[in-house]
């Protein structure tokens, strides 16, 4: 009985590793139109809110461009809420480009 038990946890355990959302998410990557960057902060303030998101791998943005490159994790976040952080850090995006 007690390695019936055993077993059966392990497979919940490795069904649960594997599950839908984990095997079909995806690193994207998205360049955000930040047009209301004027200085050398401007940069930093805006890296700053999108770290916060959850699921954010990388981020370069440019004072230069008036731009944001941001790869995440699509099981975690999504554009939307990339633009909703820069947005509420005083911001407003739009997506320029987006890529898997």
């Amino acid at each position: 009985m007690k390695i019936t038990r055993v077993l059966s946890i392990m497979l919940a355990t490795a069904i649960s590793m594997f599950s839908p959302s984990s095997v079909l998410a995806a690193i994207q990557t998205v360049t955000l139109d930040v047009q209301k960057m004027t200085c050398a902060t401007c940069p930093i303030t805006i890296k700053k809110a999108l770290s916060k998101v959850n699921g954010v791998r990388n981020i370069d943005v440019s004072l230069e461009k008036k731009e944001a490159v941001v790869v995440f994790d699509d099981a975690q976040t999504n554009a939307p809420a990339l633009i909703e952080a820069t947005t509420n850090a005083g911001f407003p995006a739009r997506i320029k480009d987006a890529r898997q």
